[in-house]
């Protein structure tokens, strides 16, 4: 698929499309002065069919805003974001761009929601998560006049530009990694896995892998919320609880992994000998624990840094994968 730019969507294509002036149009969207229900069924359904954005910056704002670069993305509280956001930092500043940012907790609908908020003010480019959005969202970006730029995968068709690594990769490099050590007991541990698609991802290529190894995931335990340390050290206890002789978990992510190895030493499992505990994401804390956890490296802050380079270069729509980096650790 490729990336073609348009105009934005203007008032008067909606005036157009609805069959009235463009006065009653802007009547309609500030639900001020007088119009009718049928007229503003008819107005709203063209602005739901054009994937029109009011525009809030008018007059010498308008180039301020083309200035900002919005970030919608899925949590603050999860170091990853923070970095990706850390590493697109400096160089949007250098270039005089203003990063804002919102944040979605993982709910499609909320950043539907957002991304229309941030295109209200004309930004220069729009950053998401992930390829998984919905219609509207999709209808959105693709009507938007600014650049879109997909982070932190590379397993689909991009909007505009993509920055990130393949997910399902690290699911299927992660399961040949436990294999290759003589594991056969493996069992899981996440979190929400329909919200987070990519987590999603490594789930089902760790899982297909083991099986066409002839060693399915004899069991597994996911949480419905997010991802924590509690909730890994928790998810671990009640696996074991009913899967005793596993010999590996997998985790959906670092603090997941960190919460089961938590657990292993507060109940004297013997890690790796025991059991052995796999994480994603490569955080500087499993780098310090008294057993490094072996775990996936990944590229945020780079990830961040090529992002706001594409967008300041004005670069044509690609997808750039930074891939990942395999950390034996000592937990697997």
């Amino acid at each position: 698929m490729v990336f073609k730019y348009q105009a934005a969507v203007t008032l008067a294509q909606v005036a157009e499309a609805a069959g009235v002036g463009e006065s009653t149009v802007s009547r309609v969207l500030r639900n001020h002065g007088s119009f009718s229900g049928k007229t503003r069924d008819r107005v709203m359904a063209a602005v739901e069919r054009l994937g029109y954005v009011p525009n809030r910056i008018a007059g010498t704002l308008a180039s301020a805003g083309s200035r900002l670069v919005a970030f919608v993305i899925p949590s603050l509280s999860n170091i990853v974001f923070a970095d990706v956001l850390r590493g697109a930092g400096g160089t949007l500043e250098e270039n005089q761009h203003q990063a804002v940012f919102a944040v979605t907790d993982y709910d499609p609908e909320r950043e539907e929601a957002l991304v229309a908020s941030m295109l209200a003010w004309r930004p220069t480019a729009v950053m998401l998560a992930g390829y998984e959005h919905t219609e509207g969202t999709v209808k959105m970006l693709r009507a938007a006049s600014c650049r879109v730029v997909e982070l932190l995968d590379v397993d689909g068709v991009a909007l505009d530009l993509a920055v990130g690594f393949s997910n399902r990769a690290a699911g299927r490099e992660s399961a040949h990694f436990m294999l290759k050590r003589g594991y056969r007991r493996i069992g899981y541990v996440g979190h929400d896995l329909d919200r987070d698609t990519r987590a999603g991802k490594r789930y089902s290529s760790f899982r297909e892998t083991l099986s066409s190894d002839r060693m399915p995931l004899v069991d597994q335990e996911i949480h419905a919320g997010a991802s924590s340390v509690e909730i890994g050290r928790l998810g671990l206890e009640r696996l074991l609880a009913r899967s005793p002789d596993l010999d590996a978990v997998y985790f959906s992510n670092d603090d997941m992994a960190l919460g089961g190895y938590f657990h292993c030493l507060a109940r004297g499992i013997s890690i790796p000998s025991q059991l052995a505990i796999f994480g994603y994401n490569g955080l500087d804390i499993g780098r310090v624990t008294p057993q490094p956890l072996s775990t996936i490296r990944t590229p945020r802050v780079a990830i961040g840094q090529v992002a706001a380079q594409l967008v300041v270069a004005n670069a044509p729509p690609q997808v750039v994968d930074l891939g990942f980096q395999l950390i034996e650790g000592a937990t697997a």
